[in-house]
């Protein structure tokens, strides 16, 4: 009986330790925000206790391939930043620049990856995506070097995948473009990763073929749905998820050994550059080598696969756009195949068709960071929404750059509509220099910002224009379905994809 009484004592004795612990950081909290003058901001009214309701109207917004737009109609209808209570715990998002300044930058420090790490570990395992402090410096500077444009200066990484793309398409017909571009990147990518590209816009319907893409596909599905449950991510997973993850691993092991295999064979003094022999010299365990390579080949197939399926997807839906850029491409190039990276950056009308996509539609629209210290946001709360917001350690805040791309005040009345020409215009977001710097965030900001960007804009730049040298014809295929941007059906996972893919009508016949 005693030993039970200890026992309860030992308990009773930690929740009174605890609840003084919570009393003081509360405290410490209030008198902070009263320090900084901090105000609430406009809070989502919840109708469940623990805020369920919210965790419900996700998963039903996701289901329905609209989640993109329930969070922008949050964000208009109660602010640019705003508290909630999801799944007991409290939460902030915002679509403030100077927030996102100070989350991703000046305040750096005080903000960490939350779950992320345990949510996203069973797939990408130990690399840049789910690294943090040292190690994820360590990582990002290791990576740099081999991502730079000298690397790949040249762009023979890809001819070979972009030529391969142009044979598998048909001649004339109504066609998915979006499958061939996720075939492509995936082609890119492994060529400039190991030397060699896994061929697989060659190996259409051979058996097999789709295995490594289905699996890829469902691992990110799985790793899309823990991500919005936060803490309580562990409740989506199971069997198919650990084959699924499982299947990707084994796929990245054998082409790394494959070309580990080849590249010992290489003759001394080789000059072709191949991003795996970097890696390998400097990665000597096996699993982290694995799980670089497959944070790398994440970034590199789907983000470049969505921009280029949403342009392609937006110029067939905007005619005019599809012939400035046509006429632009023949002027630069008359009827000439070869292409420079430096004639690429200099079509000023095609940087700013890849532009107005990233801003519609970002390759990654939402993501969050979760508070390490108690800490303040700049702007957001009282009744003018300009007083600072105190976020307690702890608490995460989502910030969704699909949402603040679209903003009126930044964009022009007209910020929804796919126009490039803006880009050579005066808009409200240059008036504020915080706002011009952190208003647009097609590849994230401050010390994690994407280290491929330059390498998936080259990409697009060059798919696009060969894409259109081939086909004089490019249009929308009679009777497809033509919505407002945005109310399209958009898939999530840790990108936004087009739900119903890209159909185009193409022709290599003038008509």
């Amino acid at each position: 009986m005693s030993s039970l009484f200890i026992a309860l004592g030992w308990i009773f004795a930690f929740y009174v330790y605890h609840a003084i612990n919570i009393f003081k950081q509360r405290r410490y909290d209030m008198q902070m925000g009263v320090a900084r003058g901090c105000q609430p901001p406009p809070r989502l009214l919840n109708q469940r206790p623990f805020g369920l309701d919210r965790l419900e109207q996700i998963f039903r917004a996701d289901s329905e391939s609209r989640l993109m737009e329930l969070f922008l109609f949050h964000f208009r209808f109660w602010g640019t930043t705003l508290e909630q209570v999801f799944l007991g715990s409290q939460a902030f998002g915002t679509i403030e620049p100077a927030n996102l300044e100070a989350i991703l930058s000046t305040q750096f420090e005080d903000w960490g990856m939350g779950p992320r790490r345990k949510v996203m570990f069973p797939f990408f395992g130990d690399g840049i995506f789910t690294q943090e402090g040292a190690d994820w410096k360590h990582s990002r500077e290791m990576l740099r070097p081999q991502l730079v444009f000298k690397q790949y200066e040249d762009l023979e990484v890809f001819r070979e995948p972009v030529a391969n793309l142009l044979e598998a398409l048909p001649a004339n017909g109504v066609v998915d473009l979006q499958p061939f571009f996720f075939r492509l990147t995936l082609d890119v990518t492994t060529a400039f990763l190991f030397g060699e590209s896994v061929h697989s816009l060659e190996r259409l319907g051979t058996p097999g073929e789709s295995e490594f893409a289905s699996a890829f596909n469902t691992a990110q599905d799985f790793i899309a749905k823990r991500m919005r449950l936060q803490d309580l991510y562990w409740l989506v997973g199971g069997r198919k998820f650990r084959q699924a993850c499982s299947d990707v691993h084994r796929f990245a092991d054998q082409i790394i050994d494959q070309n580990l295999s080849r590249d010992s064979k290489r003759i001394e003094g080789q000059k072709k550059y191949v991003f795996l022999d970097f890696l390998a010299r400097n990665t000597p365990d096996r699993k982290a080598l694995r799980s670089q390579i497959i944070n790398i080949l994440v970034a590199g197939r789907d983000t470049t696969a969505c921009l280029i399926s949403w342009t392609l997807f937006l110029l067939v839906r905007h005619p005019n756009v599809m012939d400035k850029l046509r006429s632009e491409i023949a002027c630069i190039f008359d009827s000439r195949a070869e292409v420079t990276r430096s004639e690429l950056r200099k079509m000023n009308y095609l940087q700013n068709v890849l532009k107005e996509t990233l801003r519609l539609y970002p390759s990654v629209p939402v993501n969050s960071r979760t508070a390490l210290k108690t800490t303040v946001l700049p702007v957001g709360g009282g009744p003018d929404h300009k007083s600072p917001v105190l976020v307690p350690r702890g608490a995460s805040v989502a910030y969704s750059v699909y949402s603040m791309h679209r903003r009126p005040d930044f964009y022009g009345m007209d910020a929804e509509v796919f126009r490039p020409e803006r880009w050579e215009e005066h808009m409200p977001l240059n008036d504020d220099p915080t706002n011009a710097k952190w208003g647009y965030l097609p590849f994230n900001g401050g010390p994690r910002t994407c280290l491929g960007l330059d390498f998936g804009l080259t990409e697009a730049a060059y798919t696009i224009v060969h894409l259109i040298q081939r086909f004089p014809v490019i249009r929308l295929p009679p009777g497809e379905k033509v919505e407002l941007i945005g109310v399209e059906k958009q898939t999530m996972t840790l990108v936004v994809s087009i739900t119903e893919g890209c159909k185009v009508e193409v022709s290599r016949d003038q008509k």
